[in-house]
């Protein structure tokens, strides 16, 4: 019984490792220069890697200041001939993140807006005050 237990052991040591090797093929970098929300996280400003681990997850981290996040995603445009750029979504001086597009690295994500989100919108539409921001990807 311990034998398998430590075969099984290997091989789920196995596939994490694999798993962790293909998300950083996917990988890409990008400095937000504000706080912006992920979900119902607020995350601050610093340089950022997404990785993508298929179609419908990513996670966004920050080493500098060990901040991370991992999120659901729908497939979004595939477009290799623009550069990469992330897409925020910004009510009054809140930023959230919305797009995700950089057909170089096979990663194109649309975020549906978080709870959180969908509440600033309704209370910025009656300012009548919200943008769109864009940050380039390196």
């Amino acid at each position: 019984m311990k034998r398998i237990a430590a075969i099984a052991l290997v091989v789920v040591a196995g596939f994490l490792t694999a798993a962790s090797g293909l998300a950083q093929n996917y990988g890409v970098r990008a400095t937000i220069p504000f706080d912006f929300t992920v979900g119902d996280k607020l995350l601050p400003p610093g340089t950022y890697t997404i990785t993508s681990f298929d179609s419908h997850e990513l996670w966004i981290r920050n080493h500098d200041r060990s901040v991370s996040v991992a999120t659901m995603a729908l497939q979004g445009r595939n477009d290799p001939e623009k550069p990469g750029k992330l897409i925020f979504n910004k009510y009054g001086d809140q930023y959230f993140l919305r797009e995700i597009v950089c057909g170089s690295a096979s990663m194109n994500a649309a975020l549906p807006p978080s709870k959180l989100e969908k509440r600033v919108r309704m209370q910025e539409a009656r300012l009548n005050s919200n943008d769109q921001v864009q940050v380039a990807l390196k």
